[in-house]
């Protein structure tokens, strides 16, 4: 087990519907950036596979010598999406992530989302994981009604 099998196991609080498991080509590596940088807390671990929440956000990570592999890996792994993870301060996750030289692919910006009459807002940056799946970590701003652009 890693030196993170160290901290206290224990179930997440309730089960997410939906978790990502993601394959990695260096468990240390992930478990370090995952646990170590990024604040995820160890739910549970066995070799090669760990459970892992952050607020409400859970994740699984997995050697890519697990049996699901379905094709061979090359960097960046999982093109095409982006995790979009909830957290109360982006501001003390960006300045954590700076402080460690981690790459920032996307700096720190406000955006707002439409949804019908209502956009939702959001601070937002996104970063990389070790095997370069990308991680957008974003902080509520809350709604407002869609613009009117016909009398603006």
């Amino acid at each position: 087990m890693t030196g993170a099998a160290e901290q206290l196991q224990t179930q997440p609080q309730t089960w997410a519907p939906m978790v990502p498991e993601l394959g990695v080509s260096d468990f240390s590596a992930s478990m370090a950036f995952y646990v170590g940088l990024l604040g995820f807390r160890l739910c549970y671990e066995r070799p090669g596979f760990a459970y892992l929440e952050r607020a409400q956000a859970q994740i699984m990570l997995e050697d890519l010598t697990g049996a699901w592999s379905t094709a061979g890996a090359d960097y960046p792994f999982g093109r095409g999406i982006n995790l979009q993870i909830e957290t109360a301060d982006v501001g003390s996750l960006h300045a954590t992530l700076c402080a460690a030289q981690w790459p920032i692919f996307r700096d720190i910006s406000e955006s707002w989302y439409r949804a019908g009459n209502i956009e939702h807002g959001q601070r937002e940056f996104l970063i990389q994981d070790p095997d370069g799946y990308l991680l957008r970590f974003a902080e509520p701003l809350g709604e407002r009604p869609v613009p009117d652009v016909e009398s603006a």
